[in-house]
């Protein structure tokens, strides 16, 4: 995806081989070995069941892990962007700044960054809030 067709509507990121295939495949898995359980019930059968939801709920936290870090790493990334752009009175307040809103906020222009930062801590605005009233979108093409 280019940077200019980045926006609120098109930023979601799908891995294709997870979303579409390993996840579903999984899932399909916990299901069969369900119904198969269901029919012949057998240790071994409750043992796969037991198997087959651990690799499921495992992938799915995998993927939770990536997204939860990277959160990380944008939060510190902003709160320098912050310190740099924002004017004096709003720096003081990069502490109010919540993990949620910084992810917002990452997708805010450096010459909307003040405004969206002020809305953001006064109305107490969602990371969706934020990300619906960028106006100048700033992508992020490195998002996991």
């Amino acid at each position: 995806m280019d940077n200019q067709s980045q926006s609120f509507a098109s930023h979601a990121k799908f891995d294709p081989s997870f979303h579409f295939f390993v996840l579903p495949v999984l899932l399909i898995n916990v299901i069969v070995i369900i119904v198969q359980l269901f029919r012949t019930p057998t240790v071994l059968g409750a043992w796969l069941m037991l198997t087959s939801i651990a690799l499921f709920l495992f992938a799915g936290r995998t993927r939770s892990y990536a997204t939860h870090l990277q959160d990380r790493i944008i939060r510190i990334e902003e709160r320098v962007r912050m310190q740099a752009i924002l004017p004096e009175p709003l720096r003081a307040r990069i502490g109010e700044v919540t993990d949620d809103q910084f992810v917002g906020l990452r997708f805010a222009s450096d010459a909307e960054l003040p405004a969206l930062t002020q809305r953001a801590l006064d109305e107490k605005l969602t990371r969706k809030d934020i990300k619906k009233a960028v106006t100048s979108w700033r992508p992020d093409n490195s998002r996991v």
